[in-house]
């Protein structure tokens, strides 16, 4: 591996770009770049050099234009910093390379007084949050004036805005996650903030990289500059398990000058969309491809909408114990009887997951020490439970390291999250969180929802009516293509992640319809049948009916 340790590379978010990507990024950068030539100098910058393939790439690019060059750099690994300024001075002799071994974050606005620059081509460090530590998080924060919860993309971003010249062109390597998550929205107010983007590639799950990072290119102009703002372009390219392929190409970055189904020889079926970027109007707003024929379907869709799932109820994430050895077993049967905790709960997980109606139970039991008093939640008394004290006493040292429970004022015993126990008897929509098409089944069985699904119990007698309405929409491929025009967040495999700030926001048609009726008599006939016939003509009917209910 270039430059440093795998592991320490993990820990760092350091994974190098490959260099058909690198040359992909610097080709865009120069077709948006409008001073070529007109300059003495160019000055070039990388904010994290990494193993200088990005630099190498953009120089490259370069290499026929008449201005002098002046290539800046910073990396905080000196290993791969000085691997990396071998490599420039020695395919660009002609270049002034000035790299320094730093932190360009801690640089401050003008990264250390050598900005501004005319093209900055970047890869930033992929960190999680949680990873960075909360001084780090504070002192980024600070430094420049970010709210909310911090992430070390956004940092770079707000950087690179500081010191890109009027005129100058950014192109950027980024995680998708910003695109569409409840936490990016800050990342996306300030791109809008600080950027005149121009182009944006979402490249999916073509895994161009080590990472489990789904990547996106951004391609961007200073805000300082004289040009014309316009319509950023989008392109987008997912995995894809059906079709007829129009093309065979080498690789993802030739597949995304395609239209349609595409194959990638060696790697299978994606799906290339092209238009425009569509944030909703609001600079945090989801972004989105509008090509048209997505603006005028969720048109009709809103047409005919009468509600969304957020009102049925509350959408819940099951229980999290941050220690799940020690309250979740299939083993509880095994101890003998006098030993066996009291407080054990069917346990509904996503290994019993499936449309409708679940596939049986998943063997396990939850040690559930909460309880309803006086219409809350509390943690019960143990003293009341003997054999479930003298069993999590056992594990009390376990326990008690979870510090931040404690911390919290909770109890050493308790789950990090629970959940209102009078709610588990209700009628409940359960959903796995990451799945290639919705599953989502209705839970008659009072069962406790574990942490790798979420639950939706209805809100009084009507609403727990309409939970079969809702079961039916739900496995609808109606609502996986209103998942993907809306929300647009795709993982690899096609895999798609239903949780809480996209699901509350699925439709539902008029429930006094006769589509609707229609569909939650179905919907109800399914779960009634699933274990004893192929009801996957019944579930076909029912698609139909959905897509009438919603004019598509």
């Amino acid at each position: 591996m270039r430059g440093a340790r795998a592991d320490q590379r993990k820990l760092c978010g350091a994974f190098y770009t490959p260099r058909i990507l690198a040359d992909f990024v610097s080709s865009k950068i120069l077709a948006e770049w409008g001073g070529m030539g007109s300059a003495a100098r160019v000055r070039l910058l990388d904010p994290a050099v990494g193993d200088g393939e990005l630099l190498d790439s953009m120089l490259t690019a370069l290499r026929d234009y008449p201005a002098a060059i002046d290539v800046f750099g910073f990396d905080t690994d000196c290993r791969a910093l000085e691997a990396a300024g071998q490599r420039l001075r020695a395919a660009h002799p002609g270049c002034r390379c000035l790299l320094e071994n730093a932190d360009f974050l801690a640089l401050g606005a003008k990264a250390g007084g050598v900005g501004p620059f005319d093209i900055v081509i970047a890869n930033p460090p992929y960190v999680r949050t949680q990873a960075m530590g909360s001084e780090r998080s504070k002192r980024l924060a600070r430094d420049f004036g970010l709210a909310g919860r911090i992430d070390l993309c956004q940092a770079f971003l707000k950087a690179i805005g500081q010191v890109l010249a009027p005129g100058g062109v950014a192109g950027v390597i980024v995680s998708n996650r910003f695109m569409s998550t409840k936490t990016g929205a800050c990342v996306r107010r300030s791109i809008l903030e600080d950027f005149h983007v121009a182009q944006v590639w979402d490249l999916g799950d073509t895994r161009l990289f080590e990472a489990s990072v789904l990547p996106s290119i951004l391609i961007m102009r200073s805000k300082a500059g004289q040009g014309r703002e316009g319509l950023a372009r989008f392109t987008t390219i997912y995995s894809r398990n059906e079709g007829q392929a129009a093309a065979t190409v080498a690789n993802a970055v030739e597949a995304v000058s395609k239209t349609g189904i595409v194959r990638i020889a060696g790697r299978g079926l994606f799906h290339v969309k092209h238009g425009l970027l569509d944030h909703g109007q609001e600079a945090d707003g989801v972004w989105r491809l509008e090509d048209g024929r997505a603006r005028r379907w969720l048109a009709a869709v809103r047409g005919h909408s009468f509600a969304s799932f957020k009102d049925l109820g509350r959408i819940r994430v099951g229980v999290k114990s941050c220690a799940d050895r020690v309250f979740i077993r299939s083993d509880w049967h095994t101890f003998p009887e006098g030993e066996r905790p009291e407080l054990l709960h069917r346990l509904t997980t996503h290994h019993v997951a499936r449309r409708f109606r679940p596939k049986g139970s998943s063997g396990h039991r939850i040690l559930y020490p909460h309880e309803s008093r006086d219409g809350r939640r509390a943690a019960v008394d143990l003293d009341s439970y003997p054999r479930a004290l003298a069993y999590l006493s056992r594990h009390r040292g376990q326990l008690e390291r979870r510090e931040y429970l404690l911390k919290a004022g909770r109890r050493w015993y308790e789950l990090w999250v629970p959940q209102e126990p009078q709610l588990w008897s209700r009628p409940k929509l359960v959903f796995w969180d990451i799945a290639r098409q919705p599953v989502f089944w209705m839970d008659l069985e009072g069962t406790i929802v574990n942490g790798d699904c979420y639950w939706l119990a209805g809100d009084g007698e009507s609403a727990c009516e309409l939970l079969w309405l809702a079961l039916g929409v739900a496995n609808s491929t109606f609502i996986a293509e209103y998942y993907d025009l809306r929300f647009a967040n795709r993982l690899y495999a096609g895999r798609r992640r239903f949780i809480k700030q996209y699901v509350e926001e699925f439709p539902l048609p008029d429930p006094q319809g006769a589509e609707a009726k229609r569909i939650a008599e179905t919907a109800r006939a399914v779960f009634d049948l699933k274990d004893r016939v192929d009801t996957a003509g019944i579930e076909a009917d029912l698609d139909r009916l959905v897509r009438r209910a919603f004019g598509v």
